[in-house]
């Protein structure tokens, strides 16, 4: 495989998401770079950044930029784009930052590609929503032609490119690793043959119910001949470590918050306030704030501990990142959340399951 992500390591997810005017944007993104410095210093393998337009959902524009500013700040933990949104960008224009990206953080740049989900963006672009798989394939293929080729052409059915010669090249050759986001059969096959790592989010669902959506993935990758592999695979989940009920409480809110915008949002019934805050409008069959606290890796050490050793012998993730950060929740509970998970739960872990979290692989799908 092309891609061989199948150690195990966790990393943070900076979603970079407002809720009520109280913190500014700059607070925001003053503190993903912080909390990304952090991470760094307490052994998290990875930094992501999100891409999402227009709303109070998420703040950040441009992933490729905020690794650019994290990288100058940090030495060794990896900084992602968890995702760029390919059919909204321009692909000439993106194979050259994704080069100059991959320099400045000196060949620590993860790729994160998607297809994107809410209409709110797209139509706000200019872009049909239902052209999204096409658009995402073709980008994908000129990525591989243009990181890997010196002078390279495409003649798709959205994007055409006369022969063209990327000038900065990346750091990591053939290019940055790349994951990539998507419950598509189609899209997860091609994921699956070009050695990519698929990325899942959990949003509520616990373990027995992530399993069925790992096997539709590691289904993928058997049918592209893949079976013999261990298979890459990156969840992204809620976590919070705190010994206050109280801050489990409100970090259980924050992310029902979160899961009330990000489903209006995906089934294009969003309700903006004012300038772009999005109501968040409870929906059908909504789990209660218990419910969500119960299925998401939330609560004292000891219990995120147990929840996460379960989750990994059942799902098999090879990587996960966490919104320690969401829904408002403040800075300095996230931050304490971090250390707690690198100097409590992770050891406890590593004990229950017998060896270190690096030694842990994905298991064959």
């Amino acid at each position: 495989m092309d891609n061989e992500n199948t150690a195990m390591d966790f990393g943070i997810f900076n979603l970079m998401q407002q809720r009520g005017a109280a913190v500014t944007s700059a607070e925001l993104v003053d503190d993903a770079i912080r909390h990304t410095r952090i991470a760094e210093s307490l052994g998290f393998g990875r930094a992501w950044f999100a891409e999402h337009h227009f709303s109070n959902y998420s703040l950040c524009p441009s992933p490729l930029m905020m690794v650019a500013h994290a990288a100058a700040v940090t030495e060794r933990i990896r900084l992602g784009t968890a995702v760029i949104i390919a059919p909204l960008h321009a692909p000439a224009r993106l194979l050259g930052e994704i080069g100059l990206a991959d320099s400045f953080a000196g060949g620590r740049l993860d790729l994160g590609i998607g297809n994107g989900y809410q209409h709110f963006e797209f139509e706000r672009f200019g872009i049909d929503i239902e052209e999204r798989r096409e658009r995402m394939f073709e980008m994908l293929d000129m990525i591989e032609l243009g990181l890997t080729e010196k002078v390279f052409e495409y003649h798709g059915s959205h994007y055409r490119q006369p022969p063209t010669a990327i000038n900065v090249r990346c750091v990591q050759q053939p290019h940055p690793p790349i994951w990539v986001a998507s419950g598509d059969h189609a899209v997860n096959g091609r994921t699956a043959r070009h050695g990519y790592t698929p990325f899942v989010s959990s949003r509520f669902a616990n373990q027995e119910e992530l399993a069925p959506i790992r096997e539709h993935i590691a289904e993928s990758f058997r049918r592209e001949g893949q079976g013999g592999h261990p298979m890459p695979l990156g969840i992204l989940s809620y976590g919070c470590v705190s010994e206050s009920k109280r801050d489990i409480a409100q970090y259980a809110d924050a992310a029902r918050f979160q899961g009330r915008i990000a489903r209006s949002l995906r089934e294009r019934r969003e309700q903006v306030e004012s300038d772009h805050s999005i109501t968040p409008v409870p929906f059908a069959n909504e789990p209660s704030l218990d419910a969500i606290r119960d299925n998401i890796l939330c609560g004292d050490p000891e219990t995120v501990a147990e929840k996460l050793v379960e989750f990994i012998r059942i799902v098999h993730p090879t990587h996960m990142l966490f919104y320690f950060q969401v829904g408002g929740y403040e800075s300095a509970k996230a931050v304490r959340s971090m250390e707690l998970w690198a100097e409590r739960v992770v050891p406890m872990v590593e004990q229950a399951l017998g060896m270190s979290i690096g030694e842990i692989e994905g298991a064959p799908p």
